[in-house]
């Protein structure tokens, strides 16, 4: 059953607007181990452009640079539309803390999306029901606790065989207390997935995402026609080498449309 009270995800992601410069604050709720989730970080983000005045389009790729550590508290975001056409828009954004150090740097794409050709070269993975896949144990950090996790394949687990194992999970992904599915809460989903160097050393390392893409290929009408409040996701990686990983992913609806793809690098120390 669907909350009628504000969701903790729309009070986390809460800007408010300005000239150009809008106003945020670091929630709790979605505290990681050493700052903010960083799919709430984008997502606040992408609610600033969405919310902006000059806004005409759907998200259809968003790139997020986390530059330096977020500490708690408020935060500026500088909100910038640098070009527009008829029918797409590209705008960037700056999130600063104090002495006006840039903390996260985004580019954001929004696009008028019309009917055209179609084909989903990509499969539906299928998977057991979600409501027949028993929900992942929550951990520490906050902002797991928000999300309902039930790992179909490949959930992380500690100790275990000498060596790096398979870093293949597929999953499902829904707010702990149900919100239906939109851009924001799509964007925060496609960094939900736990870092797969977890799933390689099969402990926890110091460990953070450096740059994340996601591109949607859904817009809002196709959202609202899927009409869910949680997504089919799988994630693998492709290379640990040097002090960075890579993480890929898909975001499915129940459905079997494709909603986005991601991939990021992330640090980690191991």
């Amino acid at each position: 059953m669907l909350t009628r009270t504000p969701h903790l995800f729309d009070d986390a992601t809460k800007v408010t607007p300005g000239d150009s410069r809008w106003q945020g604050h670091t929630s709790d709720d979605y505290w990681a181990f050493v700052g903010p989730f960083g799919g709430c970080t984008a997502a606040t983000i992408l609610r600033a452009v969405m919310d902006h005045p000059q806004r005409a389009g759907d998200p259809t790729a968003m790139t997020v640079n986390y530059c330096a550590p977020i500490a708690q508290g408020s935060f500026d975001l500088d909100v910038r539309l640098i070009k527009a056409n008829r029918s797409s828009q590209h705008w960037c954004v700056e999130m600063t803390q104090g002495d006006g150090d840039v903390s996260t740097l985004a580019t954001v794409v929004l696009a008028e999306r019309r009917p055209s050709w179609s084909h989903p070269q990509a499969s539906y993975p299928g998977a057991k029901a979600f409501e027949e896949t028993l929900p992942y144990p929550q951990i520490a950090a906050p902002w797991v606790k928000q999300y309902d996790f039930r790992f179909v394949e490949g959930e992380p687990k500690r100790g275990g065989p000498a060596g790096p194992v398979e870093t293949f999970s597929k999953l499902w992904i829904g707010d702990r207390v149900p919100r239906k599915i939109d851009a924001l809460s799509l964007l925060a989903m496609s960094d939900a997935f736990f870092a797969r160097i977890f799933h390689a050393k099969r402990e926890l390392v110091p460990f953070g995402t450096v740059s994340l893409t996601t591109y949607f290929h859904a817009d809002a009408a196709d959202l609202a026609a899927e009409d869910t409040t949680r997504v089919l996701g799988i994630a693998d990686a492709k290379i640990f080498h040097k002090s960075y990983g890579d993480q890929n992913g898909e975001l499915w609806s129940p459905g079997g449309r494709l909603l986005a793809t991601t991939t990021q690098i992330a640090y980690f120390k191991a």
